[in-house]
């Protein structure tokens, strides 16, 4: 009984010691998760939280934010979650978002979770029209864009339309050209062939390469008034307000989170940082090694497949020949019969004739012996006797014909004969024919789903080794050197679409942004995000960026 009351009081106990919690929804560019949290949790709990789910370690870049009457907020790290000024109705929703930006992506982003969701954020911002993009970067990035999702492009499964429910352009650049979504999909797909071979980590690499030099990347734009007054006359440092409390933290906090990660970039890194760039270095050279393999691969299984595609040709066209030489053979034999039981019949009708031509002239001389002593009966038997003369020149001339006929019958024969053992020589040829065309001494390896070939699965196997990882390191500075080498190919073709597309333009629709970008343009040299923001701005309300 003691043990019963014991029992019922630990377990209630332990249900009074649990804490409470509330439900968090977490919206990444990708994906929605939703966690159970403490009541005491502060920011970081929850953040570290989200970061160790989605395996990211390059935490410094990003943040959790929500939304405060139209203001975004970011969410404290050293503050509880329920003592920020969000919705009390459960789930609480964060977005996950990049809060600072790098000043060189591929440099920066060691992880490629990093750089996918880097990737998308800005997609997003692109195709949203809060980066401004000329157009003609807008169907270069769309072309990375669709290298990542769809990876080489094939004609055969790539076909005209397969694009046309794809979000990849700015709505302003549509719409500022007279151009049909066919047109744009042509020109988004000539320069999508020439991505061949990168694969999805490269394309969004490409793609925040190009999107980092853009004007507005990586900036946040406020409305704020008074007049600029510098403190000191000799230091350039000027203060300034917005009409919300909110603003102007918010303006605070990333401009403290902007130096730490300035500062952050000009010291060494740290222990954590060189151990995952090293495991960024050795992941890359692995998946380099692999897509090798890869190539090797499914060039050996093209190579097989053509082979086999030949030999199947070639046997088809043997057969092929074949039954040609067996329907010739059988015709030889069929005019040979019909040759033979032809000059058989002539033979006979020419024996007849000599027959009958034998029974004439003994006729003739039976006439001939008979004395006829009248006149008339003379008269007639030399008619007869004529008639008879002629008659057997007749059967000799034709006795004569019929036999050169059944001569030349004979040699007919002879050739058909001859025909026939040709046409049978040649069946016999073919049929000792090898099928197979000649062979290396040592066939090269084949993968292991191509049929009626072998592989050996030692030699695709790769040893990691220190002149493996030099090779692999001259071969990154290389590409590095080939990237700067056609950075002025890119320029060139960018400039060449810009020229194509002009003469499409309706000037009527162009926005203040897009004016701006032509007048920079105009002046000579690209504009940058750099130069906007020294842009001599009026009195009264103005933006400033972040």
């Amino acid at each position: 009984m003691a043990g019963a009351i014991a029992s019922r009081m630990s377990f209630s106990s332990l249900k009074r010691k649990q804490p409470k919690t509330f439900t968090v929804r977490i919206v990444t560019m990708d994906a929605e998760m939703e966690f159970n949290c403490e009541m005491k949790w502060k920011g970081k709990d929850l953040f570290d939280l989200v970061c160790r789910t989605l395996g990211l370690r390059e935490t410094w870049f990003f943040g959790l934010q929500y939304t405060i009457k139209d203001t975004v907020a970011w969410l404290k790290m050293d503050k509880k979650v329920l003592d920020h000024d969000v919705s009390k109705e459960e789930p609480v929703t964060f977005h996950f978002l990049a809060k600072f930006y790098p000043e060189n992506a591929e440099e920066e982003l060691v992880q490629e979770i990093t750089q996918h969701l880097f990737f998308l954020q800005v997609k997003k911002q692109i195709l949203d029209e809060k980066v401004y993009c000329p157009p003609e970067a807008s169907v270069l990035l769309a072309s990375y864009a669709v290298q990542a999702k769809y990876g080489d492009y094939d004609p055969s499964v790539h076909k005209r339309g397969f694009l046309a429910q794809e979000e990849l352009l700015p709505k302003r650049v549509i719409n500022l050209y007279q151009m049909t979504p066919e047109m744009w999909e042509e020109r988004i797909t000539a320069w999508y062939a020439e991505h061949r071979g990168r694969a999805r980590d490269e394309a969004e690499m490409e793609y925040l390469k190009i999107a980092q030099d853009l004007e507005m990347y990586g900036v946040n734009y406020f409305t704020i008034r008074f007049t600029i007054k510098p403190l000191d006359k000799k230091i350039d440092v000027f203060k300034f307000n917005s009409s919300k409390l909110r603003v102007n933290k918010l303006i605070l906090q990333l401009c403290i989170g902007n130096h730490d990660l300035f500062m952050r970039r000009r010291k060494a890194d740290s222990l954590e940082v060189q151990q995952m760039k090293a495991q960024a270095r050795e992941e890359k050279a692995r998946k380099q090694m692999e897509r090798q393999r890869l190539a090797r691969e499914k060039q050996m299984r093209e190579e097989a497949e053509r082979t086999r595609d030949e030999l199947e040709r070639r046997l088809l066209q043997m057969k092929e020949e074949a039954t040609m030489a067996n329907e010739a053979l059988m015709r030889s034999e069929e005019t040979a019969d019909l040759l033979a039981e032809k000059a058989q019949i002539t033979e006979e009708e020419a024996k007849l004739l000599a027959q009958k031509a034998a029974e004439a002239e003994q006729e003739m001389q039976r006439i001939k012996a008979t004395a006829i002593r009248t006149e008339e009966e003379k008269r007639l038997m030399e008619q007869k006797v004529l008639e008879a003369e002629v008659l057997a020149l007749k059967m000799a001339e034709e006795s004569e014909r019929r036999a050169k006929e059944a001569d030349q019958l004979k040699q007919d024969l002879q050739e058909a004969r001859e025909a026939e053992r040709r046409a049978k020589q040649k069946l016999l040829e073919i049929a000792t024919k090898p099928t197979y065309p000649p062979m290396n001494p040592i066939p090269p390896p084949l993968p292991p789903d191509i049929p009626s070939f072998d592989i050996i699965a030692d030699s695709l196997s790769f040893d990691f080794k220190d002149t493996d990882m030099k090779r692999l390191s001259m071969e990154i500075e290389k590409e590095k050197v080939e990237y700067m080498e056609k950075s002025k190919h890119l320029q060139e073709q960018l400039n060449e679409l810009k020229t194509e597309i002009e003469a499409l333009k309706l000037k009527e629709r162009e926005t203040a942004l897009d004016v701006l970008h032509s007048e920079s343009s105009d002046r000579g040299g690209p504009s940058s995000k750099h130069n906007t923001i020294k842009k001599p701005q009026a009195q009264g309300r103005r933006p400033i960026c972040i």
